[in-house]
């Protein structure tokens, strides 16, 4: 009987229908591992692939503060993750595992630094403290004088990815392998839910399909209403990002002071993020690389990297962060709504290879991932609907 039964199951998700709704990092990590678990994945992306958050990002892969400890382990699963979907592929162009650098000026954050970095190692993390010295022989062009007598943390497993390789690679590798069905450009307008059943999407140009499973993996989209279905309580913030002319730089490693964040970004560009810069915008909208946004990241980082130059700013974008409105990972069947998931994750870069795993299990085999036990939408929408969704 057991033999049947695994010929059944194995049958059905061989014929399972599959809308993945964004094909960000998170989006192309389900569809990816949806299609190989056996299900038929259709794909349906508002705009380019990888177009939204997911190339925004500062994209960092990491476990470094996250609290509590189920969303920390969460992240590191993700961690692990990447090394294994490297491994799967052969070659990782859009993984790169270098570490990363940390220290704060001010002693008043010296306490909490040592705090976290202990807490971590204790569960397991990677921490090593390191001499100004060890940071010349790693990263020779940082000014060593920028560090004074701060203590400096290195992070050997983190890193940093390029989400549109990343997506475009899973993505490729879904359509090749089992024929999944990417269509960018095609926005998701409703959900056609019968009796309680999610049967289908319905795109703004008029399209149609039809799915045994719908999974919304639009980032901070998913605060936006789809007619149909019920949306996440979001609390996504805006913020810059500036990136460098290609320079000739040697920088492989990415650093961490104070509010200041700086990796490299391929080709000799340099990501810059600066937490105080995100108070002067209000609004997604064009930046001048010579305005004052612009400025305020280069004046921070030439400090640092006193090579850079003044008029070294290639671009600076505005950006949207998808944010959960408790912070958390929010993964889960969304309660009232059979057949209707949802995805959506401040967390994307380093969790999204292993999310993408624990989602195809869920939705494709029907068995609950025990990593996401903590996240789930009914703490948000339970007490709207009243019953689950699967």
């Amino acid at each position: 009987m057991e033999g049947v039964n695994r010929s059944n199951r194995c049958q059905q998700e061989k014929n399972m229908r599959v809308v993945v709704i964004g094909a960000g990092i998170v989006g192309s990590s389900v569809a990816y591992e949806a299609a190989k678990a056996g299900a038929q994945v259709t794909v349906l992306e508002a705009g380019r692939i990888a177009g939204g958050a997911s190339t925004t990002s500062f994209a960092w892969t990491n476990a470094t503060g996250k609290r509590p400890h189920s969303y920390y382990a969460l992240n590191v699963a993700g961690m692990r993750a990447h090394l294994d979907l490297a491994r799967e592929f052969g070659h990782a162009p859009w993984f790169h595992q270098t570490g990363s650098i940390e220290w704060y000026a001010n002693e008043a954050d010296w306490s909490a630094q040592l705090q976290n970095a202990n807490e971590v190692r204790d569960w397991g993390y990677g921490v090593e403290w390191i001499s100004k010295a060890r940071v010349a022989e790693l990263e020779p062009e940082i000014d060593l004088s920028a560090i004074g007598d701060s203590p400096i943390v290195y992070y050997p497993e983190e890193g940093w990815i390029q989400p549109a390789l990343y997506a475009a690679w899973l993505l490729r590798a879904a359509k090749e392998k089992w024929n999944a069905d990417i269509r960018p450009y095609q926005g998701v307008k409703s959900v056609d839910v019968r009796n309680g059943v999610a049967k289908a999407v319905k795109t703004v140009d008029g399209a149609v399909y039809e799915a045994d499973a719908i999974i919304n993996c639009t980032g901070g989209w998913a605060a936006h209403v789809l007619d149909g279905v019920p949306a996440i309580p979001m609390a996504s913030t805006m913020g810059i990002i500036g990136f460098t002319f290609p320079l000739a730089t040697t920088l492989r490693r990415q650093f961490h002071m104070d509010d200041l964040d700086v990796r490299p970004d391929g080709a000799g560009r340099l990501m810059i993020h600066k937490i105080s810069a995100d108070a002067l915008v209000t609004e997604m909208q064009p930046l001048d690389t010579a305005g004052r946004e612009a400025k305020h990241l280069l004046d921070a980082v030439r400090k640092v990297l006193p090579a850079i130059q003044a008029i070294d700013m290639e671009s600076i974008r505005t950006v949207i962060r998808p944010i959960p409105s408790d912070n958390l990972t929010c993964s889960g069947w969304i309660p009232g709504v059979e057949g209707y998931y949802v995805a959506v994750t401040h967390s994307g870069v380093s969790i999204a290879p292993h999310l993408g795993k624990a989602v195809a299990q869920e939705v494709v085999r029907g068995h609950a991932h025990e990593s996401l036990h903590d996240f789930r939408p009914d703490r948000f929408l339970a007490a709207k609907n009243g019953m689950s969704g699967r």
